[in-house]
C-alpha cells in the first residue's frame, strides 16, 4: 500500500472557485433525492430543505480522466468536527480534491485528497483510492460535498455531523453483506459475486429508511477474497453502497473474508486503502484494523478479531499478529471510556462471536478468554458482531459459568425486553446483512451451543486449520430470529436530561423480507443504565 499526495486542506471565507449556495443546490440534485430525505422509520437526521433548483451540470474535459467512483464517507477522529470523503478511480489522477459547504453558504471550503495505491495480488492491478479530510466542521450541522479531480464531473453528497455533548443519536448495524453484482468466472462465464443475493441490495434501501447517523458494517464486507476478480467485487461493493454511504459514514470493521491472499504484509491492505479510519496506530501494517470514535453520549471501539480469535477464516491465518497492541488499545480505550463524565454507552464492533447457539461457525474461545474480563471489568454495553449468517441475542451477561471449560457467560438477568446494561453485556450477533449461505436454520434446538477451543498446528486438505468444538449449556440465551434470514438492527439513544438520569437506547430490529425487500420489526427492546455524570458516578 503506498500513498501518492499527501493530505492538504485549504478553505476560504467566501465560496470557492465559483462554486456558490446556487451551484450548491443544483448539483445536490444530482446526488439522488435520499440527500434530502428523512427517515422513514421515525428514526433519522433532521431535514434538509427541499431541492428545487435546476441541476448544474459542469462537463468533464477530453482528457480521459477517470470518473469518480463509489464515493463514501468515514469519520475523522473527532465525528463532531471531522469527516472523510473517500472514492475510487480506476487509474492515477490529478489534484483530487472536495468542496464542500452548508446549503446556506455553498461550498465556501476546499479539502485536497490524499492518494493511496495498492496492487491486487490476484491480478496485478493498480487500485488508487482518494480520501481528502474534512476539519473544522461545526457539530450538529448538516454539509453539503462533491468530489472531483481534473478532467473528472464531480459526484456528490451530503452529511451531518455529530453532536456536541448529549443528543439523541442514531446508529444502525449489520455484517456479512456480498456485492450484488455479477462478475466474470474463471471459465469466462458470467457468475454472481461470492455469496451475492438481493438483499444485499435490499438492506442499503432499508438503512436508508432509518437514516442513521452512522452505520456500523460488522465484518466480512464483501467476500472478495472468494472470487476471480477482487478489484471488481471491491467495485461492486462501493456501487451498491454509495446510495447510503455518501450520505452517512459506514465505519467497518475488517473480518476474515477481508483477508486476501497476497494483498499486504496481513492480507488486509485492500481494506486497508479503501478506507480511511480513526486510527491512533503507528505501524503502517496496523493503520485503520482498530479504532475508536464517540458520537453523542456514545463510545464506539471497533476490533480486527483474526488477531485474537483461534478459528483459521481467512485466505492466511493471521491469529495473534499484532504481538498484544490491539488488546493493549482495548484496554485504554475502555478505561477511558468508563472514567470520562461525557461517555455513557460503550459499544464494541467487531466480527467472530463469543456467542453462537447456531451449528455454524460457533462462539470463539480466545475472544472469550481475551475480551471476556475486559468487558466485565469495565461494563461494556453493548457487542455487535456478524460471521454467524444469522439474528441472536444473549441475555445481559457478566462473568462465567462456574467450573465451565470453554467460559461460558453467566447471565445476570433472564430481562429480554429492558435490560439495565449497568449490570451486564448484551451480545449481538448482526449477520444477516445480504450474503447467501444463511444460519437461521441451524438452530440447536436443545438449549446448547457449540464453541471452537482449539485449532490443529497445520492446515488440513482444505487449507484452514482444523477446528476442535466443545458442546455447552447456552444459559445465556436471550432471543434468536428462526424464520428470517436477513435484517439488521437500529439503536436510538435518549440521553435523558440532567446529571446522573438514566439514559436509554432502544433498539429495533428489522427484518429485510423477501422477496421484494420490504421492512418489517422483529422485535423491539430497551437498555438502560446511570449517566456517567451523576454524583458518584
Amino acid at each position: 500500500m503506498t500513498e501518492q499526495t499527501e493530505s492538504t486542506e485549504g478553505r476560504s471565507p467566501e465560496a470557492a472557485e465559483g462554486f456558490s449556495r446556487r451551484h450548491a443546490l443544483g448539483l445536490l440534485g444530482t446526488a439522488g433525492a435520499g440527500a434530502a430525505a428523512t427517515g422513514l422509520l421515525g428514526a433519522g437526521t433532521a431535514q434538509a430543505a427541499p431541492l428545487a433548483a435546476p441541476a448544474l451540470h459542469l462537463t468533464a474535459d477530453a482528457s480521459g480522466a477517470s470518473p469518480v467512483q463509489g464515493l463514501h464517507l468515514t469519520f475523522g477522529a473527532d465525528p463532531r468536527t471531522q469527516m472523510t470523503v473517500s472514492w475510487i478511480t480506476d487509474g492515477p489522477v490529478s489534484k483530487p480534491v472536495v468542496h464542500y459547504g452548508t446549503l446556506e453558504h455553498g461550498f465556501g471550503s476546499k479539502a485536497a485528497a490524499r492518494t493511496v495505491t495498492y496492487v491486487d495480488g490476484t491480478s496485478n492491478r493498480t487500485v488508487h483510492v482518494h480520501h481528502a479530510r474534512l476539519d473544522r466542521l461545526t457539530p450538529d450541522t448538516d454539509y453539503l460535498y462533491l468530489a472531483t479531480h481534473e478532467g473528472a464531473t464531480p459526484d456528490s453528497g451530503t452529511f451531518r455531523t455529530a453532536p456536541r455533548g448529549r443528543k439523541p443519536v442514531t446508529f444502525t448495524s449489520f455484517g456479512d453483506q456480498s456485492a450484488p453484482q455479477v462478475t466474470w468466472s474463471a471459465a469466462g462465464t458470467v457468475a454472481l459475486d461470492a455469496n451475492s443475493t438481493p438483499a444485499t441490495k435490499d438492506i442499503v434501501t432499508g438503512i436508508e429508511q432509518v437514516a442513521p447517523l452512522f452505520h456500523l458494517l460488522n465484518g466480512d464486507l464483501c467476500y472478495a477474497n472468494l472470487d476471480v476478480d477482487r478489484v471488481r467485487t471491491w467495485n461492486n461493493f462501493f456501487t451498491n453502497n454509495t446510495r447510503s454511504a455518501r450520505f452517512r459514514p459506514w465505519m467497518p470493521a475488517a473480518g476474515n473474508h477481508e483477508i486476501e491472499k497476497a494483498n499486504g504484509p496481513i492480507g488486509l491492505g485492500a481494506f486497508q486503502s479503501y478506507f480511511s479510519l480513526p486510527s491512533t496506530e503507528t505501524d503502517p501494517e496496523l493503520a485503520g484494523l482498530w479504532y475508536a470514535f464517540t458520537a453523542g453520549s456514545v463510545r464506539v471501539i471497533v476490533l480486527q478479531n483474526d488477531d485474537n480469535c483461534l478459528q483459521d477464516g481467512g485466505d492466511v491465518y493471521i491469529s495473534g499478529y499484532s504481538g498484544g497492541r490491539q488488546l493493549a488499545f482495548l484496554v485504554r480505550e475502555l478505561a477511558a471510556a468508563r472514567s470520562s463524565k461525557d461517555v455513557d454507552w460503550v459499544v464494541v464492533a467487531m466480527h467472530q462471536v463469543m456467542i453462537s447457539s447456531s451449528d455454524a461457525n460457533g462462539a470463539d474461545l480466545g475472544l472469550r478468554e481475551k475480551y471476556g474480563p475486559l468487558f466485565d471489568r469495565y461494563g461494556v454495553d453493548l457487542v455487535l458482531c456478524g460471521h454467524e449468517h444469522n439474528y441472536e441475542r444473549s441475555l445481559a451477561v457478566r462473568g462465567v459459568v462456574s467450573g465451565s471449560e470453554t467460559l461460558t457467560p453467566d447471565p445476570v438477568s433472564q430481562a429480554t425486553d429492558d435490560i439495565d446494561a449497568d449490570h451486564g453485556t448484551v451480545h449481538m450477533i448482526l449477520g444477516g446483512g445480504g450474503v447467501s449461505g444463511t444460519t437461521n436454520q441451524n438452530f440447536f434446538k436443545d438449549g446448547t451451543g457449540k464453541v471452537i477451543t482449539a485449532v490443529s498446528a497445520t492446515a488440513g486438505s482444505n487449507g484452514k486449520r482444523t477446528s476442535t468444538y466443545v458442546k455447552e449449556q447456552a444459559v445465556w440465551i436471550g432471543v434468536r430470529d428462526t424464520e428470517h434470514p436477513y435484517g439488521f438492527a437500529a439503536f436510538t439513544v435518549d440521553p435523558g436530561w440532567h446529571p446522573g438520569d438514566t439514559t436509554r437506547m432502544h433498539v429495533t430490529y428489522y427484518n429485510v423480507n423477501k422477496p421484494h425487500g420490504e421492512l418489517s420489526v422483529f422485535e423491539n427492546f430497551t437498555l438502560h443504565r446511570r449517566r456517567s455524570d451523576g454524583p458518584g458516578r
